[in-house]
């Protein structure tokens, strides 16, 4: 019979002796424990092969990421890691909790529920596990001078090339909690002052979010982003209120920037998976002139980025 950890068990143990009541530390602990493996074993089976660059192979039966493999990605022993699904009481470090939500693709409120669960402190609180493999780094790189960021269906920032991080502002100097499309673009005065058509691009940037969000809508690093952005801007107040959706299409965009002037761009997404999710956004010049702006844009020295 399967033991549901959030329930009162029985107050008797073997033999009719009396068991320690329910809440004390080791009862507390074991549906801890219980809870942490159901969690794990529920983002380990969402993960697809492809999104972590391994094969799927023809013979594969296990829905997501199979447990020697979240081991391997993770540097963590398959021995240990099986243990953590099946419960056992083992101490686990922070440095292996790290690993874990690193090889699983944790966001921020996803790792804090992991380190909680485990009775440890997270050394990096509200870090985002972004899950930008080595290869996808390089190829953000080979693209320059044309500006790549790999950003995941909430517009979080995940990773970018040198072009990118100085097409709208100095993407470095901004915190990685502001890291977010849909945050510069209602409230950075930089980030908006670049866009070449901001009321439009609001717009469908706001149809966008709420489309991909009706997959989403229980998850809080979701909410919260919404809230903080209804909170922050009368604008998005009033376009969120329309409730327009629009899917994802390759489209012209122009861009002011302050120094080399305007650039025509083709924006093209490629998915990093088999669903849409994480991707790959890279710009393209339209024209000669956008071309040579862009490759000015990527020899520019670091210290004019933030000018």
């Amino acid at each position: 019979m399967t033991v549901d950890p959030f329930l009162p068990q029985p107050a008797t143990g073997p033999g009719g002796a009396a068991a320690p009541p329910y809440g004390t530390a080791p009862r507390d602990d074991a549906a801890r424990r219980a809870e942490l493996a159901a969690f794990l074993r529920s983002r380990r089976e969402r993960i697809t092969p492809e999104q972590v660059g391994l094969p799927r192979g023809a013979r594969r039966r296990t829905p997501g990421l199979r447990r020697e493999e979240v081991a391997h990605l993770g540097a963590v022993g398959v021995t240990w890691y099986t243990w953590l699904e099946q419960a056992r009481d083992i101490h686990v470090s922070p440095q292996v909790l790290d690993a874990v939500a690193r090889a699983l693709l944790l966001d921020r409120a996803e790792r804090s529920h992991l380190f909680a669960l485990a009775g440890a402190v997270d050394p990096m609180p509200g870090r985002e596990c972004t899950g930008v493999t080595r290869e996808l780094w390089q190829l953000l790189h080979q693209l320059t001078p044309f500006p790549a960021v790999v950003q995941n269906s909430r517009f979080d920032i995940l990773a970018y090339n040198r072009t990118y991080g100085r097409l709208l502002c100095d993407l470095d100097a901004v915190p990685e909690e502001d890291r977010n499309c849909m945050w510069l673009a209602f409230t950075h005065p930089v980030w908006r002052a670049g866009l070449g058509d901001l009321e439009a691009t609001l717009g469908v940037m706001a149809a966008k979010f709420r489309a991909s969000m009706a997959e989403h809508l229980a998850e809080p690093a979701w909410k919260a982003l919404v809230a903080r952005l209804m909170e922050a801007s009368p604008e998005f107040r009033e376009i969120w209120a329309q409730h327009e959706v629009l899917r994802p299409v390759s489209a012209v965009k122009v861009f002011r920037h302050p120094r080399v002037g305007p650039l025509q761009l083709t924006a093209t997404s490629l998915w990093t998976g088999p669903n849409p999710g994480p991707k790959l956004l890279y710009y393209t010049p339209v024209d000669e002139t956008s071309r040579e702006r862009l490759e000015q844009l990527a020899a520019e020295p670091a210290a004019l980025a933030a000018v």
